[in-house]
């Protein structure tokens, strides 16, 4: 199922997108998505029986804006450097474990939403990633096996990135991270088993028309399955949490001198096979 969210900021109702492409109302079989709703099996079989039947009353999609497909995210957790391509283009060797940083819940926003370049930023950066949807609580997981199975979904996520922030201001690349409007996520929650192998998805990100990144989740050093198992050793991850699992190279800190960095007016695009289409544009916060 491709479930999303729409409506006005803080006001969305849950939606479904059927097979043919038509935006179907969820509000009057569950009050939203959210972790809640994935872990439950009873309530995501409701929606699908709902489906199947055609008893899902269509939503008129003209001017209709798309939210976060997932509400009360309860934790943003990230995964750096685990590109093979990404660390080559960056001078970086390749983590020997998965390098693990956060975003805040709050910079999450709507997949086509406004992003805003921080006040005093020069090195604003762009990063399409594969989002993965937890929708078991999982603790100490012991074999990828066991870690897919507690995967709800998957959606296309652009970690925004501040590389001033990040790097050169001393300290964790938190600072960098989550500045506000950093974390677009959608247009769907593309559930589990829609993917066939999250190892084999094409990434591609615009800037202003032009193509920037181009990759596939092939080339990832930790494929998605460790990454939710390595983390479930450090850390408890509960139904709505949302794992960004890095970025393929492309990316401007990668580029010659002078770095194409992000300004305002600039329009990023981006897309991941299967799960949807981000479009932002960039102004001054």
């Amino acid at each position: 199922m491709k479930l999303l969210r729409v409506g006005t900021a803080g006001s969305e109702r849950p939606a479904l997108l059927d097979a043919e492409g038509t935006l179907r109302d969820l509000s009057g079989i569950v009050p939203d998505i959210d972790g809640a709703l994935l872990a439950d099996d009873a309530a995501l079989g409701r929606i699908r029986s709902a489906a199947e039947a055609g008893e899902l009353p269509a939503l008129d999609a003209t001017g209709l804006r798309v939210g976060p497909p997932l509400a009360r995210i309860g934790k943003v957790v990230c995964i750096g450097l685990n590109y093979h391509d990404h660390a080559r283009e960056t001078g970086a060797e390749p983590p020997a474990e998965p390098v693990i940083f956060f975003k805040a819940a709050d910079t999450v926003i709507g997949p086509n939403d406004t992003v805003l370049v921080p006040r005093g930023s020069v090195k604003t950066d762009w990063e399409v990633e594969l989002a993965v949807v937890i929708g078991r609580t999982a603790r100490y997981l012991e074999s990828h096996e066991e870690a897919l199975a507690h995967v709800a979904g998957y959606a296309v996520a652009h970690d925004v990135s501040e590389r001033e922030f990040q790097i050169e201001r001393g300290g964790t690349w938190d600072k960098g991270k989550n500045c506000e409007t950093f974390n677009p996520l959608g247009p769907w929650l593309v559930t589990a088993d829609e993917v066939a192998d999250p190892q084999n998805l094409a990434l591609k990100l615009w800037v202003n028309g032009e193509l920037k990144q181009d990759g596939t989740t092939a080339e990832q050093i930790f494929p998605v399955a460790e990454v939710v198992r390595y983390v479930s050793q450090f850390m408890t991850l509960y139904p709505g949490d949302v794992i960004n699992t890095g970025t393929p190279a492309g990316v401007a800190l990668g580029q010659p001198e002078p770095k194409p960095f992000l300004r305002a007016g600039d329009v990023v695009e981006l897309e991941i096979e299967g799960l949807g289409r981000q479009r932002q544009q960039f102004k001054d916060a």
